[in-house]
């Protein structure tokens, strides 16, 4: 292998110089390409930048003809250059010519040059750029040179990341870094939001490049590695992790990448090379990334994920950085983009700088995203490369009405954004005008307008939003961002605050409704289910683990002391299941009064109609219990056997569908004979449409997410109820059973002027 004059750790060098003299960017990068042209023996030394419209521009030359310099371009996947760039991959030949990609630029005058290395210039794994050496003889690059490149590469994306070369960019051409780009995800919560960027596993940025002790450097990674490892050791061994599932999976496989010999082999090179320890992670990190980027099979592709979440962490144990510095200083519009995050990580991040949450992956059952929109966030999914293209920063617009998010967005799209906002704050302003008059419909019909909420920082939407009170408390948020069972104190506390909070107004808890979709790490008993949707989930789960149950129950009865308490069961299958359930809380009450605490004044048992079952029981229900709630989405999803996180079942049926609306029909009617109130949430409540049909139906109290509560009142303001009661009957009553609900709807609601 032939030896490099001076080597990489005297080019590092040299390049370290080079980076702390003043000079401007262009010659700077001259400076640059002739110092490796003469460390690495080459008669040219090229670099091509990257810029938004796909194309590559020689930026700076030694050997070529200067005059090319910001003239000569090639296409990404055009000629060699292009072929590196398109590819991420270095390419070493020795006979350049006679290559198949090979592209004669005739301003360059490179066609007496025949051996060729060229490396792509990468950063997290993007490319910004190609870096080329070139010789006149016939030669095959030695390895050393390659990895001499590849670390002089990443020195100068540092270069490109930090906007030292926009200067240099032509009038209207941008670099890739600043490139607009759009990502299509899947909406999860609706609203937009405009702000600015926040990695919420933050790129951490390596300022010290260049090693002056290579024996300190791989001593600092050898402890760090140690520290990995053990806290990945702790974390598998602590209690709050399941000995079984994805999330120990997970952990099992950071274990075996941190265990790694080919890994840290790479790391150990790059730091004999000249790197910190630091800048070696970073490097060795941006080279896999960019490989595995364009490998195909999908489970090496989200290994990748845990490669770099492993980086991550050893960069912050090598940088001494700790998870609290991460949040520490946030922008005042704040949009976390995230490959994926639990619900207590977003519940550490300030409410009132949050715009927005965009994640890689996620569904829109996950907790994360239940979360967001308790907290009335947009969030958009299934973003996918999100957050390699982005930088701390980085303007951005998340729209979660359609799934899109703009990052680096162009100034015609962003001022059509900023419209957008402004229309939605009119609107916002009149449903706040609205906010205190009666939910009343223009022909003296009363409905309820009630809000769900799972959290404490739900509740000042109460007042904001003008609800009649809380159909619906997701009393399982709680376990759900926990780290383990919250004791009875804290459930005690967080519904004596809540009941407080609605200062009179009617609050309905919902038992814990865990399993299924809702999983917590750390309860274990659960077996791996075929179908977890139709499995051991809510009631059924309670009931077979009864010490849960009756510790909530002792904490909804000691915090509701002196008031009413309303709890309903979720997912009641068969009327057995409230009875076994009543036959807890009167245990309860029955101990309670023993030692002497205050009871609540009324004390009302509920049941959700979730399961179709329960369709074929409607008196006997309405005999055993206070009041009745419809669940609309699981009953939905049961009655069509569609799973409602399937995103390629997404819309094939509708829920204002014949059948569906004769059911819902069904239990109100059942209601209304038996004197029993009867309410309904889910998302059919919350959008004006679908609460119009719901009224029509005859329902008169409905729960929904705060910010709906706004345009359903507005909607119904201008309702007249009676005569859309006679043309809803109608359709449901033909002996076809297949009208257009939904068309039907908005053409009423255009007849009558009715804002949808």
């Amino acid at each position: 292998m032939r030896e490099i004059a001076g080597g990489p750790r005297i080019l590092l060098k040299r390049l370290r110089e080079l980076m702390a003299e003043v000079l401007e960017p262009q010659d700077r990068l001259d400076r640059i390409v002739r110092e490796i042209a003469s460390n690495m023996v080459a008669e040219v030394c090229s670099l091509y930048v990257l810029r938004a419209d796909a194309v590559l521009e020689l930026y700076a030359t030694e050997g070529l003809n200067p005059g090319s310099v910001h003239l000569a371009q090639l296409r990404l996947g055009q000629g060699l250059v292009g072929t590196i760039a398109a590819g991420a991959r270095p390419l070493n030949l020795s006979d350049a010519r006679n290559h198949p990609a090979f592209t004669y630029l005739p301003e360059t005058g490179e066609e007496i040059y025949n051996s060729f290395l060229g490396v792509p210039v990468l950063r997290a794994g993007r490319t910004l750029g190609v870096l080329v050496v070139q010789n006149k003889t016939n030669r095959h690059y030695g390895d050393d040179e390659v990895e001499a490149l590849e670390t002089t590469a990443m020195v100068i994306a540092e270069m490109i990341a930090t906007g030292d070369l926009r200067r240099l960019a032509r009038q209207g051409i941008e670099l890739d870094m600043s490139r607009p780009v759009t990502i299509n995800g899947a909406a999860f919560n609706d609203g937009v939001g405009l702000g600015h960027v926040v990695l919420h596993e933050p790129r951490i940025v390596v300022t010290e490049l260049f090693n002056e002790d290579v024996e300190h450097e791989l001593k600092k990674l050898d402890a760090s590695l140690g520290s990995l490892r053990l806290s990945i050791d702790d974390m598998l061994s602590r209690r709050d992790v399941a000995f079984e599932g994805e999330h120990r999976a997970v952990l099992e496989a950071y274990r075996m990448f941190a265990h790694d010999r080919g890994w840290v082999r790479r790391l150990e090179e790059a730091i004999r090379n000249g790197l910190t320890a630091e800048a070696a992670v970073e490097k060795v990190q941006s080279d896999m990334r960019a490989r595995m980027m364009h490998m195909t099979d999908p489970y090496l592709r989200e290994r990748m994920n845990d490669f770099d979440d492993l980086a991550y962490r050893l960069l912050r144990q090598l940088m001494g950085r700790g998870p609290e510095e991460v949040a520490a200083a946030l922008p005042k519009d704040a949009i976390i983009l995230a490959r994926s995050m639990g619900a207590a990580e977003l519940l550490d991040y300030p409410r009132d700088k949050l715009r927005g949450l965009v994640l890689e992956e996620g569904a829109v059952t996950s907790h994360v995203v239940i979360v967001g929109r308790a907290m009335g966030i947009p969030v958009v999914g299934q973003a996918k490369g999100a957050v390699s293209m982005a930088e701390n920063g980085d303007a951005v617009i998340i729209d979660g009405d359609d799934g899109t998010v703009h990052l680096r967005p162009q100034a015609d799209v962003e001022s059509a954004y900023a419209e957008k906002v402004r229309f939605r704050a009119k609107r916002q302003e009149l449903f706040r005008e609205l906010r205190d008059k009666p939910s009343v419909s223009r022909d003296g019909v009363a409905v309820e307008l009630m809000m769900n909420a799972g959290l404490a920082v739900d509740l000042p939407q109460l007042a904001e939003s003008g609800a009649a009170g809380i159909g619906l408390f997701r009393t399982e948020l709680q376990f759900m961002v926990a780290a383990t069972f919250p004791r009875a104190e804290a459930q005690e506390t967080l519904y004596r605050e809540v009941i407080e909070a609605a200062g009179g107004k009617p609050v309905t808890f919902r038992t814990i409704d865990i399993g299924g979709d809702k999983v917590l790490p750390y309860f274990r008993g659960a077996e791996k289910e075929e179908n977890p949707a139709l499995g051991w989930r809510a009631i059924r789960l309670t009931l077979d683990r009864p010490g849960l149950l009756r510790t909530q129950f002792r904490a909804l009865l000691k915090a509701a002391a002196g008031r009413e308490l309303k709890m309903m069961l979720p997912m009641v299958t068969e009327l057995a299941e409230i009875a076994k359930a009543r036959s807890l809380i009167e245990r309860e009450v029955a101990q309670l009064g023993r030692f002497g605490y205050t009871l609540p004044t009324s004390l009302k048992l509920g049941a959700m109609v979730e399961v179709p079952s329960l369709l074929y029981q409607l008196p006997e229900l309405m005999r055993a219990v206070d009041f009745v709630s419809v669940g609309s989405n699981d009953l939905f999803q049961f009655m069509t056997a569609t799973d409602r996180g399937n995103g390629l079942l997404a819309g094939r049926f509708d829920p204002l569908s014949v059948p569906f609306l004769r059911a819902l029909k069904a239990v109100v009617d059942a209601g209304n004979r038996s004197g029993v109130p009867v309410t309904l949430c889910g998302e059919l409540a919350g959008r004006p449409v679908s609460a119009m049909a719901l009224i029509g139906l005859g329902y008169r109290s409905i729960s929904m997410s705060p910010a709906a509560i706004g345009p359903v009142k507005a909607m119904l303001c201008e309702l007249p109820v009676d005569a859309l009661q006679a043309r809803l009957a109608e359709v449901l009553e033909s002996d076809a059973g297949t009208g257009d609900v939904r068309g039907m709807l908005t053409g009423f609601a255009e007849e009558h002027g009715i804002p949808l």
